[in-house]
């Protein structure tokens, strides 16, 4: 359907966005500015408890801190009530008391038989749960009943038995005067090949009704009760209401549920749907009879940042899990991700639920496994890596894996991730090992590190320990050049928006330039003001940040751009030199040989090349700041560090 000129932007006008986000959020009224339009709520779009979800109601614009949802009045109702574009403008218009154009004939005839569609589809159900109370659906009642499903659990998930019979359904429906046309475009039945009536779809089956996000039944899930049927489960066919990719089972309640803090879940059938959230955990979808597609894993992250993935146990089931890391991995965005509960070995979650009961489910959801680990033990596990050749080989096709990864941020993350459980595998194993891990010697390998190496106790107190300081510095003097020259951000932004903020204050004033940059300084120091007061002169009190050449001269846009390209260049670089040595000094003496040498050396390297320009760019540090000085005293701790191993004489491992 087409608007006419300026439909939109009338409605927008006479839209307040704070009112129609006000239906979901509860305002914090220590942050919010009614009078100025400036609403800050918790995000509907995730779970947390500060509030980071931002309304800007004079622009008509909102956006989340936390998990980077932005948009309009539109794009509010689209994403909240789950509607189509052109049915949030209807409500939004409805709420405005502006009269919708005319629809163009064609699109209103196809909104007309959907609504058709629906409506048999709702006859069917209570045909068949008519049925499941009669005399042919015993059997079926009796399935049920011993899969632990009650008569109340029947009605709330509408179970209903279709009978074994030819033409069931098509003749219930006919004898209410449905027309043919309809019945087979709900897909209920099936012409027949050989010129006679059609025949219904299901037949002998137990019938489960799946629904729309809104509530409307667009398709049936049928569980055979012949053991012998070649299909134990089969779907409605795609139809005009129904797109089998794209659409989840129990997509509404789980919706809700999650929104009210229950973490996702993604079981595999109808009967673990049922049975977890009959057991509590409410929030559970199951894709119909298919693996996870994109589309529905976009429709998760729409309600969940990390949905939980239940598979079976069996190598079916990891199979699946495989599957979904193939898929998910070019998808990633910053906090979306799924997570992996693996059942044990040949128990689904009805039959973990039924033998442990609900607080082993929830054991193995606590436990649930972040997709990094799990692609790293498809990658090694069963694997022998015990020559350079086969070492490199992984090397390479995990290169490839995370090369599929589109966010560069997160690519770095999984390189990080990969690289420490890579010295895991190999730590104290030089000489060879296998994809578990073990010593050529019997020795066990250690426990996985949770977080970075440890501090050593005899660098607690030297200026490597004490690097944080000088990336404190760094940080003061990029925030407070882009608060002054806003307009430079386009030229270093990728940079600065990878670039880890090291305290929370920080972090506030890289989100606050990221988002308002484009309003020029002095709105963005408003906006400043607003958010965080007294950050801008906290941020501009140290003598490190007054007599930054580029603070002092800011006209000078090429002082500028230098000085902020070469500090992120360099907070990069140092951050970067300074894991690689904390990593390779972790086991120092127990792991001293040729290869601790090399990563040593190039540590000391790429910090040299970091800061060797540090006497003649005064571009941040001046003579005798702190800064300067602790790293000419990193690098000479490296220099003394490397000159006392003495590696003439290899140390053996017993």
């Amino acid at each position: 359907m087409s608007l006419p000129p300026g439909f939109l932007d009338e409605l927008r006008t006479r839209t307040s966005l704070s009112q129609v986000v006000g239906r979901k959020v509860m305002w914090d009224q220590r942050k919010s500015n009614q009078g100025k339009g400036d609403m800050w709520a918790p995000c509907p779009f995730h779970q947390e408890k500060t509030a980071s979800f931002h309304v800007d109601d004079r622009k008509g614009f909102y956006y989340c801190f936390g998990c980077h949802a932005k948009g309009d009045a539109i794009s509010f109702v689209k994403e909240t009530e789950n509607v189509s574009f052109m049915e949030a403008i209807e409500i939004l218009a409805g709420e405005a008391g502006m009269q919708m154009p005319a629809r163009d004939p064609q699109a209103q005839q196809k909104a007309d038989r959907r609504t058709q569609l629906a409506d048999v589809m709702e006859q069917a159900v209570q045909f068949f749960r008519l049925q499941l109370k009669t005399g042919a659906g015993a059997a079926a009642r009796d399935y049920l009943a011993g899969r632990g499903l009650s008569e109340a659990a029947q009605e709330r998930w509408e179970i209903g038995f279709a009978p074994d019979a030819w033409q069931g359904l098509w003749d219930h429906l006919k004898g209410k005067s449905v027309p043919e046309d309809l019945i087979l475009g709900a897909g209920l039945a099936k012409p027949s090949r050989k010129g006679g009536n059609p025949y219904d779809t299901f037949r002998g089956r137990i019938m489960f009704p799946i629904r729309d996000a809104r509530g409307r039944c667009i398709a049936f899930g049928g569980r055979a009760m012949d053991p012998n049927d070649n299909a134990k489960y089969l779907n409605s066919p795609e139809t005009e209401l129904f797109d089998k990719g794209r659409s989840l089972y129990n997509h509404g309640p789980a919706r809700e549920a999650a929104g009210k803090g229950q973490p996702l879940l993604v079981a595999e059938g109808y009967m673990d749907v049922i049975a977890l959230s009959e057991a509590g955990f409410g929030a559970t979808v199951a894709p119909l009879g298919t693996a996870i597609t994109e589309d529905q894993l976009r429709l998760m992250w729409r309600f969940a940042d990390e949905p939980i993935i239940a598979l079976d146990g069996d190598t079916a089931g990891l199979r699946a899990a495989m599957r979904v890391i193939d898929l998910a991995l070019p998808l990633l965005e910053a906090g979306k991700s799924v997570r992996f509960a693996i059942m044990p070995e040949g128990l689904d979650p009805d039959d973990l639920i039924k033998a442990q009961g609900a607080g082993a489910m929830q054991a193995l959801i606590d436990a649930a496994m972040p997709m990094v680990k799990l692609l790293w033990q498809r990658e090694t596990e069963g694997k022998v890596f015990d020559s350079p050749e086969r070492r490199a080989a992984l090397d390479k096709q995990l290169r490839q894996v995370i090369s599929r990864i589109q966010d560069p941020s997160i690519r770095e993350h999984y390189g990080l991730a990969i690289k420490d459980l890579r010295w895991e595998l190999f730590r104290g194993n030089r000489g060879g090992g296998s994809g578990q891990g073990g010593r050529p010697d019997g020795g066990q390998r250690r426990p996985w590190r949770k977080g970075p190496a440890p501090v050593q106790q005899s660098t607690k107190g030297s200026a490597l320990a004490a690097g944080d300081n000088a990336d404190l510095l760094r940080e003061g003097v990029i925030l407070a050049v882009l608060v002054t020259r806003p307009d430079m951000l386009g030229e270093v932004e990728s940079a600065f928006e990878r670039t880890h903020m090291s305290t929370p204050d920080h972090q506030v004033l890289q989100n606050l330039i990221l988002r308002h940059a484009q309003e020029g300084a002095e709105a963005l120091r408003e906006k400043i003001d607003e958010i965080a007061p007294g950050a801008l002169e906290k941020l501009f009190a140290p003598s490190h940040v007054r007599i930054a050449p580029a603070i002092r001269h800011p006209d000078d846009a090429e002082m500028v751009l230098t000085c902020l390209t070469e500090e992120l260049a360099k907070l990069e670089a140092i951050r970067g030199a300074r894991a690689e040595t904390d990593d390779a000094m972790h086991d120092i003496e127990a792991m001293a040989d040729e290869g601790l040498t090399w990563r040593l050396t190039q540590a000391a390297e790429a910090r040299n090349r970091a800061i060797r320009s540090e006497g003649e760019d005064k571009s941040v540090f001046d003579v005798g700041d702190n800064g300067a000085l602790m790293d000419r005293e990193e690098r000479r701790e490296l220099d003394a560090l490397l000159s006392k191993l003495d590696f003439s004489k290899p140390k053996h491992r017993g």
